[in-house]
């Protein structure tokens, strides 16, 4: 949900349902960044109540639309650490199979010897 006014789209406040410092704190890190914002901020009105409220004031473009490339910009964010994440498992999963394989090879070379003697 949106408040602000019908005259000055450059300030609103947004309110979020079900969300908690998690999001709010993320999209207000990325509206930090864009240098159309002038200030921006959020409140939980309640401890009790799952409601987040995000401030955003901006040079002159419409809030809503800085608000909306803050969210686009941070799920491209997570999208690139998401990956980032995936390819480091899966090369700590290749570099410990080869080290498995070597354990492997030395264990079978060390029976070899123990039946030889």
């Amino acid at each position: 949900m949106e408040h602000g006014s019908f005259t000055d789209n450059s300030a609103a406040t947004f309110s979020l349902t079900d969300e908690d410092h998690t999001i709010a704190n993320a999209v207000r890190f990325t509206l930090n960044q864009d240098p159309r914002v002038t200030f921006c901020g959020y409140s939980i009105p309640h401890p009790s109540e799952a409601r987040v409220n995000i401030r955003v004031q901006t040079t002159g473009d419409p809030a809503r639309e800085v608000l909306k490339d803050a969210c686009q910009n941070l799920m491209l964010m997570c999208r690139h650490v998401r990956c980032t994440f995936d390819k480091a498992v899966e090369h700590f999963k290749a570099s410990n199979a080869v080290k498995a394989l070597k354990i492997d090879s030395q264990d079978s070379s060390g029976d070899d010897s123990e039946e030889s003697e």
